[in-house]
């Protein structure tokens, strides 16, 4: 057989493999976003199950969004929302303004847990595990996502509590924080930002540590009035069903340490660590939450629809416990202040756990109010967000 007869059939291949590749789509156009077959229809899921004060009423914003979780809220109204299970990041539209989404885009199901997100500027900021992603002028480009800019791509890629919350901070720092790779580990001798809240520049630069000993925050905010940052923190695993305490916690200085692996909810020492240091050397909690209640969004309420005794309170989303005998959580919770003491910590919203059956239909997220003064909540089990309003009661008649 000449070399002809075996270069010619071999250069026929070659070009039918070519020709097959630059038909198909590229990775670009594979991830493009596409819109889901939505209708405003009345939703199935049981709300008359949820107990709220006098006043509110909770009502279907968005569902069919599998996984919902983190939101930030887009210049010209587009509800962006991160997953943490599902790869996926959405564009949830209103655009007839009732309150009730109308078009849902899935921008990118590429992500790995792309639960972090943030809007600054036009830009949206998806954090995953290790990196940071920008997509520029997001919002004129919803049906032809740009391709991101990689903010960084350097931080620890442990997906033991690795899922990021992230927000811009009044200081125009983006706040990131990075969990204990571990349910009990001293690891911020490894590196010292496990275990912490870091901030940056949104170009990524002059990064530092704002808090240490913080075991998983997957939330956080800042006071409406002080401007000083305040977040939740997931209490550690295997100590028993009522200890330690999830918490509640403030940030007066940068570098302020709230005690984790050491002592857990200001006064309790860990079994393992807890003799190396002393739970005074820490900052305690401004409130003890429920032992594994799971507390991740945290918001001040903000607006003019809440009533005046709320917005001296931050409220929590309880995603609810994993490994408890009985379930703790499952509900938005209320922290009542005087000043930065708490003076009160109560139920907000509560059923979506039936505590005789321990049966759910829905677990909390993150909480995202509105220009309006309504409350959105996302909702990763439910795979919806529901809207929060309220108007003052009719006197009844005597």
């Amino acid at each position: 057989m000449t070399f002809s007869r075996i270069l010619f059939p071999v250069l026929f291949l070659i070009l039918i493999m070519v020709s097959m590749q630059s038909c198909g789509p590229s990775n670009s156009e594979a991830n493009q976003p596409a819109q889901i077959q939505y209708e405003e229809a009345p939703s199935n899921l049981p709300l008359d199950r949820l107990k709220l004060p006098p006043g509110f009423r909770i009502e279907v914003y968005a569902d069919s969004v599998d996984g919902a979780r983190s939101m930030a809220m887009g210049s010209d109204g587009t509800l962006f929302v991160g997953t943490r299970n599902d790869k996926t990041v959405y564009a949830i539209q209103d655009r007839d303004r009732d309150f009730r989404a109308d078009r849902i885009l899935i921008l990118d199901s590429t992500l790995s847990v792309p639960n972090g997100i943030a809007f600054r500027k036009g830009a949206l900021y998806v954090a995953e595990v290790g990196r940071l992603l920008r997509y520029d002028s997001v919002e004129s480009r919803l049906e032809n996502l740009p391709e991101p800019v990689v903010v960084y791509d350097d931080y620890p890629t442990e997906f033991h509590h690795g899922w990021k919350y992230i927000a811009f901070g009044p200081d125009d720092k983006l706040y990131v924080p990075v969990g204990a790779p571990c349910n009990i580990c001293d690891s911020a001798t490894v590196d010292p930002r496990y275990a912490s809240i870091t901030r940056m520049d949104p170009d990524g630069s002059n990064r530092e540590i704002v808090a240490h000993g913080v075991r998983n925050s997957v939330g956080f905010t800042w006071h409406p009035q002080t401007g000083e940052l305040w977040f939740t923190d997931n209490g550690r695993d295997m100590m028993g069903d009522d200890i330690p305490p999830c918490e509640l916690n403030r940030v007066a200085r940068a570098g302020d340490h709230f005690g984790y692996p050491f002592c857990h909810g200001g006064t309790i020492a860990d079994p393992e660590y807890g003799d190396q240091r002393d739970c005074s050397e820490f900052v305690a909690p401004v409130q003890n939450l429920g032992a594994h209640v799971a507390p991740l969004g945290v918001k001040f309420p903000t607006g003019d629809m809440f009533p005046p005794q709320y917005r001296n309170a931050a409220l929590i989303a309880e995603h609810g416990s994993w490994n408890r005998s009985e379930k703790s959580g499952y509900r938005v919770s209320m922290v009542t202040l005087e000043g930065n003491t708490a003076v009160g910590y109560e139920s907000f919203i509560e059923g979506w756990l039936d505590d005789d059956t321990q049966e759910q239909f829905g677990r909390p997220v993150d909480l995202l109010f509105l220009e309006d003064g309504s409350l959105l909540i996302s909702d990763d089990f439910a795979d919806a967000i529901y809207r929060v309003t309220y108007a003052e009661p009719m006197a009844s008649v005597p």
